[in-house]
């Protein structure tokens, strides 16, 4: 199982120059990915933020949140051979004609190293800032794919759809991935997995109950049949949030558990379990000895 580890990006994490440091340390220490996340807005009244009560409050440390995009990019620069994760960018908001050309341009500077993870987020704040309609978010989604996959495969493209227009046009830029990196999506609802199925190189998902996680993705994999897709070619990255004191035994332990479910990747992201970088990757070597020594 392939072992990440988030990059600083937020809270008292978000020390931009960190990231290349930290990048090239946690490559020099054998993680096979780096990732990030995508928050766009803190509002001091969250219209819909899951389990938001005066007691239990947006997660503070989202307050202070550096583009993902960004970040992605200066750790491209800083090494050589990890890949470049997202759980998960909430694609719906970018127009996907510059999301197409950020993300090949990206593909290009990390010499191909790139992973594509997209999600349509949760807060219906963030898709009013930016206006953006919540309730059509996923075939918003689709329609991204839509576009990407025709830029990144056509050399004269374009696109008619319920919410973009592009004209025809050449496309002369094209990724260091053929014929595109690969694309994985996030989600937990049925709706999600059979998109995934359907659509995607594979799931960007989170640490559940085991039993919970069999059932999502067979909910993908009977998604791919059915598309006449082969389901063993769909591949999973889990993610982690451990909490603050988590010590390195436990959160070694987690990781155990989920190669256990044969995922293919999994990720820990630190920022909310310690408050300093250099503290996640001092806690992050640890656990990623521990699980590759089990």
């Amino acid at each position: 199982m392939e072992i990440g580890i988030a990059l600083p990006q937020y809270g008292t994490h978000a020390q931009a120059a960190r990231i290349a440091g930290f990048a090239r340390d946690a490559e020099g220490a054998g993680f096979d990915s780096f990732w990030v996340g995508d928050r766009s807005l803190t509002p001091v009244e969250p219209s819909d933020y899951p389990g938001h009560t005066p007691s239990n409050p947006y997660p503070p440390e989202y307050r202070t949140f550096l583009d993902p995009l960004t970040v992605l990019t200066v750790a491209a620069t800083a090494t050589t051979r990890a890949r470049l994760g997202m759980s998960t960018l909430n694609a719906p908001w970018y127009p996907p004609l510059l999301l197409a050309r950020t993300l090949t341009s990206l593909d290009l500077v990390s010499g191909g190293r790139l992973d594509v993870g997209f999600g349509i987020g949760w807060l219906r704040d963030e898709y009013t800032a930016v206006n953006a309609d919540f309730g059509r978010r996923g075939e918003r989604l689709d329609e991204i794919l839509d576009v990407l996959q025709g830029i990144w495969t056509r050399e004269e493209f374009e696109h008619e759809g319920p919410h973009w227009r592009i004209p025809l046009a050449h496309v002369g830029l094209r990724p260091a991935q053929r014929p595109h990196p690969p694309v994985y999506l996030g989600g937990f609802s049925p709706a999600a997995m059979r998109r995934v199925g359907r659509r995607a190189d594979g799931w960007v998902g989170a640490v559940l109950p085991p039993a919970a996680l069999a059932g999502l993705w067979d909910t993908a994999r009977r998604a791919a049949e059915e598309a006449g897709r082969d389901p063993g070619l769909l591949r999973r990255s889990i993610r982690f949030n451990p909490k603050p004191g988590a010590s390195y035994e436990e959160i070694a332990t987690v990781l155990a558990g989920i190669r256990d479910t044969g995922a293919e990747g999994c990720f820990v992201d630190y920022q909310q379990c310690v408050r300093e970088p250099d503290e996640a990757l001092e806690l992050g070597i640890k656990v990623l000895e521990l699980v590759r020594a089990g």
